[in-house]
C-alpha cells in the first residue's frame, strides 16, 4: 500500500508491467465521509484515452469547472497547447468533437483533457500515460504546462515512457502488482541489474550518460 499525504510534495510513480493492465487505487480521506461530489472536486484525472463528450471543445474543457469564463477556457487551452490546433478549426472552440472525441486525433483529445484538468485545479492530480499520444515537440510543451500545474499539489503519474518522469520526487516501480524498487531517477539508474535501469537502457538505446 502507498500512503499519500495531502499537501505534501508531489509524488510520481512509474508503473512498469509485463502484459497486464495497470490499475491505480486512490484513497483520499476517510472512506465513510468521502462523497462522489467531494472526490470529483479533489481529484483531477488525465487518462491515456480521455473521455470526451459529443459537445463542443469549449464545453468539454469547461467540464473541469462549469462556471469558468470563456477567457479562462482559452487560457488553459493555451497552457495545454490545445489552442494551437483549436484555432485552426473552422468553428474553433465551437467545434463538435463527435462521440468520444472521434473527430480529434489522440494527441488532440489528450490536450483537451489536460486543459480540462488545469481548469479544474484539483489538489490531487492523476496522470495515466497523459502524453502517450503526443509527438516529441508537443510532449515537451505539455511537460512544461504540467510542471506549472503540479506546483503545490500531490501528483500521481503512471508512465512507461521513462524520459517523462526523470525529474519527479519519487519513482515506484511495480512488477505484477508488487513494489520492487523505489527512489529518484538518479538513484534507480545506479542500481546494476535493476528493473528501472534495464527499461531505461532499452528506451534510450543503451545510453545513460550523465543522468
Amino acid at each position: 500500500n502507498l500512503l499519500l499525504h495531502v499537501g505534501s510534495n508531489a509524488m510520481w510513480f512509474a508503473h512498469i508491467f509485463r502484459g497486464k493492465l495497470s490499475r491505480v487505487c486512490l484513497r483520499y480521506g476517510v472512506p465513510a465521509t468521502v462523497t462522489q461530489a467531494s472526490l470529483r472536486t479533489s481529484v483531477g484525472l488525465v487518462p491515456q484515452d480521455p473521455v470526451l463528450f459529443h459537445r463542443t471543445i469549449r464545453e468539454n474543457i469547461s467540464y473541469g469547472r462549469t462556471n469558468a469564463t470563456d477567457e479562462e477556457v482559452r487560457h488553459v487551452a493555451k497552457l495545454a497547447h490545445a489552442a494551437e490546433f483549436i484555432d485552426r478549426l473552422p468553428r474553433g472552440y465551437d467545434t463538435l468533437v463527435g462521440e468520444r472525441g472521434i473527430k480529434l486525433s489522440g494527441g488532440e483529445r489528450q490536450r483537451v483533457a489536460i486543459a480540462r484538468a488545469i481548469l479544474a485545479n484539483a489538489p490531487i492530480l492523476v496522470l495515466d500515460e497523459a502524453t502517450s499520444s503526443l509527438d516529441s515537440l508537443s510532449e515537451k510543451y505539455i511537460q512544461e504546462a504540467l510542471g506549472y500545474l503540479m506546483e503545490g499539489r500531490t501528483t500521481i503519474v503512471i508512465a512507461h515512457r521513462l524520459s517523462t518522469i526523470k525529474k519527479v520526487d519519487r519513482i515506484i516501480v511495480l512488477d505484477e502488482g508488487r513494489i520492487v524498487e523505489q527512489g529518484t531517477h538518479r538513484e534507480l539508474l545506479k542500481r546494476e541489474g535493476g528493473m528501472y535501469r534495464h527499461f531505461y537502457e532499452l528506451q534510450s538505446g543503451g545510453f545513460i550518460g550523465e543522468e
